[in-house]
């Protein structure tokens, strides 16, 4: 297969052909740069949304789990390319018209990523969600009680208590999720953004050289998610409580 196949590393470092000031290497480096920003910025808008829809999925009040529960069932059963095509092509045109003519009017990287970010970000969210609800409901049930009965209202008996511990316990599927949105991340060269494996794609067809384009993306997302797996398991070293996971 790869007996007659001419191999040159070097095409990383040629001008691109299509006349801009930028070697191949950029364009690899630029699609990364659109990556980390895309798979960063989707991180947190996943923790923050979905911790707060975990935290409604384990209240009392049936209404605010039912709007959790809605949440999770939408965002989590629907392909993410199919929110990523409703996000960047039906969405403005069921926005009110002066939004919706604002958006399609910003430059068309700045839809595409916009649009990318709040697909990946709410889409992963209901994931987060459901490992926090699940950390929650992993305590004993009287910690709730125990906080209530010290004098702390709901809200602080999940923030001072409840929260700091369910963090504890969803951190190594959180590691999971987070690796995951970089991997997706590669979804969003569907609708033209150049991110990193769109832009290894770029480079095959300017260069007719595959193998090295694809090579290196590779080993960019292995080194990525191998980077996002050390800084998460500092994090839990530094977090862990005796008696629960990764306690000692």
């Amino acid at each position: 297969m790869f007996k007659n196949y001419s191999w040159d590393w070097g095409v990383f470092l040629q001008p691109v052909s299509t006349g801009e000031p930028a070697t191949y290497l950029g364009w690899l480096l630029a699609g990364l740069y659109n990556t980390v920003v895309l798979a960063l910025s989707a991180s947190m808008i996943a923790l923050a949304v979905g911790v707060v829809m975990g935290v409604l999925r384990t209240l009392p009040n049936q209404r605010l789990a039912a709007l959790g529960t809605t949440y999770v069932g939408i965002f989590r059963n629907i392909p993410v390319i199919v929110q990523l095509f409703a996000w960047y092509f039906v969405l403005p045109e069921l926005l009110p018209s002066d939004v919706g003519t604002w958006f399609k009017q910003l430059p068309a990287a700045t839809q595409m990523m916009t649009s990318a970010i709040l697909c990946l970000g709410l889409y992963m969210g209901a994931r987060v969600c459901e490992l926090i609800r699940s950390g929650i409901e992993t305590l004993p049930k009287g910690q709730r009680s125990a906080a209530l009965a010290l004098g702390l209202t709901l809200p602080q008996a999940y923030r001072y208590v409840l929260l700091p511990v369910a963090f504890r316990v969803a951190l190594p599927p959180l590691t999971s999720e987070m690796i995951n949105v970089f991997k997706n991340s590669a979804v969003a060269s569907t609708i033209g953004l150049l991110e990193l494996s769109a832009q290894a794609q770029q480079l095959v067809d300017y260069t007719a050289h595959p193998y090295e384009s694809f090579a290196v993306a590779t080993g960019v997302y292995i080194l990525i998610n191998l980077t996002v797996v050390l800084v998460m398991r500092q994090v839990e070293a530094s977090v862990r409580l005796p008696g629960y996971i990764g306690g000692r």
